[in-house]
């Protein structure tokens, strides 16, 4: 593990974090209780204060801050991944900078149709856009990763649709990160893991002759990804009446490695005979799995009450990511190599820099009737490129071997206003919950072009022939690929909720919003719940939604230089708006539209709850990345359309349409026992299957013959097969004394990894992951933690050699888990 190096400032804001004095104090009974009941208030899904989750019309799952924190991988993303029925976060490898920002998936759509939400303000986007062959492909969603686990007081997840409540993106449902707000108290923890694991992988014997030899298939034994997490959280007194509360955390991750063997031959033959560096090469040849990641996140979160009962509120955020990951190995004799910089051949590393940040100020007061709320947040996603231990190949020995590739930036402006009150109606047996509100959005686009090493075509040879341009694995932006672009967004909305009879609840929003690229939509929503006992109720839901098409999906382009029997042709992904995407039948992009039907119970056994919702979700011209345009019939329409050198490329469109079905069912049981302590057990279970109805097509390609393909058979599957079509989970928490522990269960079901040959179609068998932690407290301030996550060392079904053939990719990016294997871990912890 290379040297712990922590910044300067991560030391001061630790320093700042030290405890001052010792405020903690053992809980009763009474106030436990009452503690949890506070808890299980919600402000997502309802604009009405007081209500709690059991009494929603749509279901909402809270996930407490502690509860996150009981985990060995202190992402928060991986944290609700295991904590919610419908919640998947496939963690993919070999696919550029997905490898640092990872997708997650909400009842199997796409990233992009969650919305998120901080304190129930819009989160900002990532600036990256997903264009490898992943999970979530051609979307760009918001890196749930830069919010520390120390920042949140909870989690609550929305698993019902809410555009007509809250924008855009709310298609499969909301995520609302309820920030920590103290003023007193905090923690510091330090923890310390790595993944002690083995794995087994199926290879191919090498070339006949050959002087290295291979088993069937090897097993490799592995320690690494070491590990260290500092997280560190105090709240301190801002005035007599208010709050600043400060979190920190820091992270130093070592990279894993599971890649398989690399049976290729090396080295060029001499006199006819193999090189006998061929015997002493490593075979081992990937970095395909976790990236190495030293990142730094700061978050702040105040509010002062001033004595005419309104409130001052604001939060800050500040996170830099610096990441390596790798690509494909490039063996000596490789024609992308130039064995005089690299004799041995070479691995191209791709190190991302990821800078996020985020400021809101806000202020509450009571107008009349009304409780207005009035916010400005701003937030910002940088990305930029460098790529290192690689080449230019057309430049030959004159190659630098690290390179800027540039970048790019996405940063949102939003303001909001609302007002909430209640209205006497007769025949209503509660008053009528009005709330009323507009929110105003910018946002900004922009790409950055890399230095010119890292995109020309530097003019040598090889053989004669032209060789590729740029810097291998991951070309430069080029100066026609810088842009920058924004536009600006307003909507309205009125949302109404009241209680028809004592057991009887109704509530409905519509809102307008009105987009300066786009134009305008409209979308409705009524929910109604109806109790039938005090331990029987049922709730449904409809409404349409949908989702404006994203600045990163209108113009992010990229260029590389294919050679086609030594003619250069460049390939591009096209903004939408470029005259080649015209061309090929790109048209301004639409937003997307669903339909959104859902019916649930909510049931109570005593200390049993028992939810189960179904839900079925259309969803029409989905924003999908097409496939590569470059058949030789492209080529000739685009050179008769007067775009010569263009080798084709690849557009956003509509056009896709999904159904999507499936059910939900959470049961939670607290049972206290005489001697052995206390257990929370919380099981939850979802079933979801997609059906694609719909693909795209446009009449330019189809008059040509053949008609090329523009979403295949892997992408449909994708959408389709991708994601588990099940998914189990058992998540135990026992106290007793001074002992503490917390055990999760999770079973995912079987997941398609698609090919455009079905033949090479491969499914990911089901599989079960176990994690358990123990935890003991010497006292009112000290704790220790040691668990593992993956106790049982579970890996995905290896992908058959046929489908592996560098080696490098022996496990599918479509599991739902990853592949990294045990991760075993230690915390000491401090609260004051």
């Amino acid at each position: 593990m290379r040297k712990f190096k922590m910044k300067p400032l991560a030391l001061v804001v630790a320093a700042a974090l030290a405890p001052q004095s010792i405020m903690a104090q053992e809980a009763d009974a009474e106030t436990q209780v009452r503690s949890e009941r506070v808890e299980r208030i919600v402000v997502t899904g309802t604009r009405v204060a007081g209500r709690s989750a059991e009494e929603s019309t749509a279901p909402v799952d809270i996930v407490r801050g502690e509860d996150l924190a009981r985990a060995g991988i202190t992402e928060l993303n991986q944290a609700l991944s295991v904590a919610l029925p419908s919640f998947n976060f496939p963690r993919p490898g070999l696919a550029d900078g997905t490898d640092t920002v990872r997708p997650a998936t909400l009842r199997g759509l796409s990233p992009d149709q969650t919305l998120v939400l901080v304190n129930s303000k819009r989160r900002h986007q990532a600036a990256l856009v997903n264009v490898n062959g992943t999970v979530g492909r051609g979307s760009s969603a918001v890196d749930l990763n830069t919010i520390p686990i120390g920042a949140v007081q909870s989690v609550e997840v929305l698993r019902d649709g809410a555009s007509a409540q809250y924008g855009s993106d709310a298609i499969a449902g909301v995520i609302n990160v309820r920030l920590r707000e103290a003023r007193e108290g905090g923690s510091v923890s330090l923890q310390y893991g790595w993944r002690d694991t083995s794995y087994t992988t199926p290879t191919t014997p090498p070339p006949a002759g050959a002087t290295w030899s291979a088993p069937s298939e090897i097993t490799r034994s592995r320690s690494d990804g070491e590990t260290v997490t500092l997280n560190a959280w105090t709240g301190l007194p801002l005035t007599d009446n208010g709050y600043l509360t400060l979190a920190l955390e820091y992270k130093d991750q070592e990279r894993t490695e599971r890649g398989g063997w690399d049976y290729r031959q090396q080295y060029e033959l001499i006199d006819g005979e193999f090189d006998p560096r061929e015997a002493t090469f490593d075979r081992f040849s990937a970095w395909y799995g976790e990236p190495e990641i030293e990142q730094l996140t700061l978050f702040a979160n105040a509010g002062i009450n001033l004595d005419d009962g309104s409130k001052f509120y604001g939060w800050a955020s500040y996170q830099d990511r610096q990441a390596v990951s790798a690509g494909f190995y490039r063996p000596a004799r490789d024609a992308r190599n130039v064995p005089e910089i690299y004799p041995d051949g070479f691995l191209p590393l791709i190190a991302p820099d990821v800078e996020d940040m985020s400021l809101a100020a806000g202020y509450e007061w009571q107008l009349g009737e009304w409780a207005m709320d009035t916010s400005l947040v701003f937030g910002q996603n940088e990305m930029m490129f460098t790529i290192k231990n690689t080449l230019n190949r057309s430049m030959g020995v004159d190659s630098p071997t690290e390179f800027d590739a540039g970048g790019y930036r996405y940063n949102q402006l939003v303001y909001n206003l609302s007002g909430v009150r209640f209205i006497d109606v007769d025949g209503l047996a509660s008053p009528l919950n009005l709330a009323m509100g507009l929110e105003a959005r910018r946002e900004g686009y922009r790409i950055t072009a890399g230095e010119p090493a890292s995109y020309i075509n530097g003019g040598v040879t090889l053989n004669g022939n032209p060789t590729a341009s740029g810097s291998q694995v991951f070309p430069g932006f080029r100066p026609s690929n810088a842009v920058s672009e924004s536009r600006t967004a307003i909507g309205a909305y009125v949302d109404v909720e009241a209680e028809m009879t004592l057991d009887w609840l109704v509530s409905g929003a519509i809102r307008v919003e009105e987009y300066s690229d786009f134009g305008s939509t409209v979308t409705g929503k009524i929910a109604t719940r109806y109790d039938i006992s005090d331990d029987f109720a049922l709730r449904a839901s409809l409404q349409n939604g949908f989702r404006a098409p994203s600045l990163q999906q209108q113009y992010f382009t990229a260029t590389s230089t294919n050679f086609i029997n030594g003619v250069p042709f460049d390939i591009t992904t096209f903004p939408v708006a470029d005259p080649v995407a015209v061309a090929l039948g790109a048209r301004p992009l639409d937003a997307e539209e669903s339909i959104n039907l859902s019916l649930g119970a909510v049931m109570r056994f005593g200390n049993v709850s028992v939810t189960v919702d179904a839900y079925r979700i259309d969803i029409d011209d989905r924003i999908v990345l097409s496939e590569n345009l470059v058949q030789p019939n492209v080529r000739e329409y685009l050179e008769e359309q007067g775009f010569v050198g263009i080798g084709g490329g690849r557009f956003f469109i509509n056009g896709v349409d999904t159904e999507t079905q499936g059910v939900d069912v959470v049961v939670t049981w607290p049972w206290m026992t005489e001697n052995a302590g206390t257990f929370d057990f919380n099981l939850v279970g979802n079933f979801n299957r997609t059906k694609v109805t719909r693909v795209p097509a446009t009449a330019e390609l189809e008059a040509l013959d053949p008609a090329p393909t523009l979403f295949a058979r892997t992408n449909v599957l994708t959408f389709e097969k991708g994601t588990p079509k099940n998914k189990l989970g058992l998540i135990t928490n026992w106290n007793l004394d001074n002992w503490s522990g917390t055990m999760r269960i999770t079973r995912y079901g079987e997941v398609l990894s698609p090919n455009n040959n079905p033949a090479l179609d491969f499914e990911l068998s089901a599989k079960t992951l176990v994690d358990l932690e123990g935890r003991y407290d010497f006292n009112e301030n000290w704790s220790i933690a040691l668990g593992a996550d993956n106790i049982f060392d579970t890996y995905p079904d290896p992908n058959p050699i046929q489908l592996n053939t560098t080696g490098a990719t022996s496990f599918s990016n479509y599991s739902p888990f990853g592949r990294s294997g045990r991760f075993v871990y230690g915390r000491v912890a401090y609260r004051f």
